[in-house]
């Protein structure tokens, strides 16, 4: 497996460790509130940091194309189902009605959602996952079996994929196709899940048999083969992360729009 795309970049190089914490933060605080301020702060320093990232905004909404779809589901559900229907009718329509003050509530929170998770995005596109396990167990003292474990089980997950192309052309070619009948199409996904599972429990068992041969089960202590180390660059990470949540925050709370997300 090839090492994620920007790795090398100002901020793909950081310890993952620390990338991971600057995502945690504005996370952690933008869920104590509900407003466009702070939220639009975040995601747009977010959305700027993207080169820094080693990263094209192509590539984001390639790889990110769900989040998009998730923000957008979001921000109509909570536009059509809000009790806040206050402001100028945009659509009555029975038991539908659209104000200007639901189709605020939906964009809010769906700006909200998209700053909560955004950050933590772009963290993970630039994160090698043997740099990750390595940097857990060194920097946050993670037991190594589980760190390891954790390793391996994300590298199977390709080929688990790949395991699940392969059984439904297998199946194909064996002539079993559901055509348009549900029930049919239930019982050969129930066939290929089974199928997979099987076979995801036979690689794991091969897997940890191997992994335990070469002394992952040692209860002494390891050493590591790279060292990852966390540098000022890395604290510098950090404390930005928290100086922008910070601004954004206080600028919510100037301006008047900061609401808690328990009075909401």
């Amino acid at each position: 497996m090839s090492a994620p795309r920007g790795t090398t970049s100002v901020l793909g190089r950081r310890n993952p460790v620390a990338k991971l914490g600057a995502a945690f933060v504005p996370a952690v605080v933008l869920m104590a509130g509900v407003d466009p301020i702070s939220s639009g702060i975040v995601a747009a320093v977010a959305l700027l940091s993207v080169p820094a990232w080693g990263l094209t905004w192509r590539d984001v909404a390639r790889r990110a194309w769900p989040l998009a779809l998730a923000v957008g589901s979001i921000a109509i559900g909570n536009m059509l189902f809000t009790g806040r229907k206050g402001g100028s009718i945009l659509l009555d329509a029975g038991p539908l009605l659209i104000t200007t003050e639901s189709v605020a509530v939906g964009a809010t929170t769906g700006l909200r959602f998209a700053a909560i998770v955004l950050p933590g995005v772009l963290a993970v596109l630039t994160i090698d996952p043997v740099d990750l396990a390595d940097s857990l167990v060194r920097q946050l003292r993670i037991p190594p079996r589980f760190a390891y474990g954790s390793l391996a089980a994300l590298r199977l997950a390709p080929l688990m994929a790949a395991e699940w192309e392969i059984l439904g052309r297998a199946r194909r070619a064996r002539g079993l196709e559901a055509g348009r009948n549900p029930l049919v199409a239930v019982r050969l996904f129930s066939g290929k899940l089974f199928a997979l599972l099987v076979g995801a429990v036979r690689r794991g068992t091969q897997m940890a048999v191997a992994m335990d041969a070469r002394g992952f089960d040692a209860r002494g202590p390891r050493t590591c083969a790279r060292e990852i180390r966390f540098t000022g660059a890395d604290a510098a990470l950090l404390i930005c992360s928290i100086a922008i949540v910070a601004l954004a925050v206080t600028s919510a709370v100037v301006t008047g729009h900061w609401n808690p997300a328990l009075s909401s």
